[in-house]
Parts: structure tokens; sequence; C-alpha cells
């Protein structure tokens, strides 16, 4: 293909594959899409050994990097150490965060429980993944919460990288456009993670017309895209190609535990929340038994971000553990962020199946369509 999105980027094929894991990220971009790799869930130090594998790994192919600098942080965008972010989390969390994993048999003493390492989203942490994305080839990159920082612009503009951005409204649109990205990711509802109220049918097209009169901007579709009809689909809304998460995290290339690939295959498009109880800030998720907790009337609350992440984050490390070590009670706790399109998923496929089969359904849609048309 040779629209906009692929001559900017350097893609064979417009579905982007966001991932935290370099395997999906990698297999990808060589099979001709574009691989983004999930950078805020790196240190600086990790995320340089996880770009220096995908430049040894990758063949040359185009990859990108997002990461996660919230518009929105107040007091907390300054400097801030570990232990005073730590502090910040009540007592109250922190006693019902141990009963609640005691209940499915994980033990885990208080004092153990929060993330003892400062989050990517804390202070400078942004500008120092981004120190290190830029010493690499890649060839985007992407903010995920929030307007694109300006440093992030002005120094992308200098390493000749493109810029892009999710957004889930159409304000959110314009605001980016204004602020100088190169190419917008419209997210509707229905994806995993961080994401609006309206959906993807809806917001593809409204931002398109949002944005038409200020400038050209290429706008990817997200949410829900499980296939290359959806594709075509969005495509012939005016989106310029793909942008999907939750179709990858059911390959085993992915960073994704047995028992969670176990659990999307029997989910409907139902089994999914969003809700607060994982960062702090509305996200779509697998709907498990944490979320009924959090949610329900013995709750003390979910903490905002990033306060609730420092206890969720390793609070489901423990929880795969468990399972792996043969807890079942702990598989009604299992969850990841997946988008409503899980229900879609009826098997465990490789990324270059997936890949594959995105390319043919797209093709078959687009011949249909023309048949349609007596084209």
């Amino acid at each position: 293909m040779n629209n906009e999105i692929c001559r900017m980027l350097g893609c064979e094929f417009p579905l982007f594959a966001f991932s935290h894991c370099r395997d999906v990220v990698a297999e990808v971009s060589k099979a001709g899409g574009f691989g983004v790799l999930g950078g805020s869930s790196f240190t600086p130090e990790t995320l340089e050994e996880e770009l220096t594998w995908l430049d040894e790994h990758i063949d040359g192919k185009p990859y990108g990097v997002d990461i996660l600098i919230p518009e929105n942080m107040g007091d907390l965008a300054s400097d801030v150490s570990i232990e005073e972010l730590q502090s910040m989390v009540p007592g109250a969390q922190r006693r019902f965060t141990v009963d609640l994993l005691r209940t499915y048999g994980i033990e885990v003493p208080e004092d153990e429980l929060v993330q003892a390492e400062l989050p990517g989203i804390i202070g400078d942490v942004g500008e120092q993944l981004m120190d290190v994305a830029f010493r690499h080839p890649i060839k985007m990159i992407a903010n995920a919460l929030g307007i694109a920082p300006p440093s992030m612009i002005s120094r992308a503009r200098e390493h000749s990288v493109p810029v892009g951005a999710l957004v889930g409204a159409k304000e959110h649109a314009i605001r980016q456009v204004n602020a100088g990205v190169d190419f917008l990711v419209a997210q509707g509802t229905e994806a995993a993670g961080h994401c609006g109220e309206v959906s993807t049918l809806v917001l593809v097209p409204e931002v398109i017309d949002a944005i038409k009169d200020i400038r050209p901007v290429p706008v990817l579709a997200a949410g829900g895209i499980m296939n290359g009809r959806q594709m075509a689909g969005c495509m012939a809304m005016g989106a310029q190609g793909a942008w999907t998460g939750t179709i990858w995290l059911a390959t085993p290339e992915a960073e994704t535990s047995e028992a969670i690939r176990e659990k999307m295959v029997a989910a409907s498009s139902r089994d999914t929340i969003r809700s607060t109880a994982r960062t702090g800030k509305p996200s779509r998720q697998l709907h498990s038994a944490w979320h009924d907790a959090w949610h329900g009337p013995d709750s003390p609350g979910t903490l905002p971000m990033p306060m609730m992440s420092m206890l969720a984050l390793p609070s489901f490390e423990r929880i795969d553990r468990a399972v792996e070590n043969g807890n079942e009670k702990a598989h009604d706790l299992v969850s990841y962020w997946v988008g409503q399109g899980v229900g879609l998923v009826g098997s465990v496929k490789s990324c270059r199946t997936i890949m594959h089969e995105f390319k043919e359904e797209f093709g078959d849609s687009v011949i249909s369509m023309n048949d349609v048309l007596g084209i």
C-alpha cells in the first residue's frame, strides 16, 4: 500500500501493533506491519535493552515507541522520590489489598505491597525514556495520554521522527493537531487500556471532520479492531490504517501468561470492564474478581494515578505467579488490559498468522466492495 501513513513511516501495510513485548513488535514489523513498543512499562535502563534487542532482530524494518506522559499530574510532575509516592498510598487501601489477595490464597506483607520503583509517568522519567528512544532508529514516537508535550515534538523534529497521539474525543484531536503532531490515533471506547466513552464507529469520522480545516493529518482507527474486515471498514470511513493491541495478546510471542490467554479465548465481548482499579484512570480490562472487590460496597475506593498502579501492578504480578504455581483460587483475579474485541479471539495464533489473515481479509473486503459498486 502507498497511502500517506505508509509513506510517512515506511511500512508496507498500515496495521499497527501496540505491544509491551519486543517479540510481537519485531514479528509484526518483519511481516510488513508496524510494531510499536509500549515504552512506559520499562525503566530507562530496561528500555535501552529492549530497543537494542529490536535493532538487532527486526531486520531493518520500521518500528516505533509509545510513551505515556500524562498531561495533568499536578505536583507529581516535578521531582518526587519513590518513598514520597509510597507514603501517598493510604493504609486503608493497603489493608484492603492484603485482605483481598489473602482471600484468594496469596499472602503479601503490607510493607512489601507497594511498587518500589519510580513509575515512568513521574517527574523526568518520561524525558529519560525519550533520551533512550531517540538514540535508536525509531520511525515514530507517540504519546498515549494527553497532549504530546512540547519537548517530545521538538526533540522528534530534531531527529526527523514523526509524532503521533492517541485521542478519544474530537476536542482532543483538535488540540493535538494545534500542538503539532504528525498523525492521530482515534481510539474508541472499545479499546483496551485508557480509553474514552465514544465508540470507534462514531469517533473516527468525527475526528477526521474536526481536523480537516486545520491541517491535513493522517488518522488511524483504534478500538475493537480484530480482523481485516474491520480494518477495511475503518479505512472506508477515512482512516489510513488500524492501530491494534488486544489481538496480539493472544499470541505465543506476547508477554501475557497462559492463564490470561486462556481467559481471553473463553471471554465474550461483554467480559471487559472500564475501571479505575488498575491505574487510577478509566481503562478497559478483562473483568475479574479484583474489579468486583474494588467497586464493591466494602471497598475504600480506588486511588488516583499513579498510586493505584503502585498497588495494582505488583499485585497482578503476584496473582500471575500464584496461578502459575498451581493456585486455582487466584485464577478468579487474573486480568489484563483487553478491549471488547476479545470476544473475537477464538484461539491462540502466531503474530505472522494474524498478519496474514489481516491482509487476506482486508483484500477480500476491498474486492467485495468493488463488486457491490460494479468496479
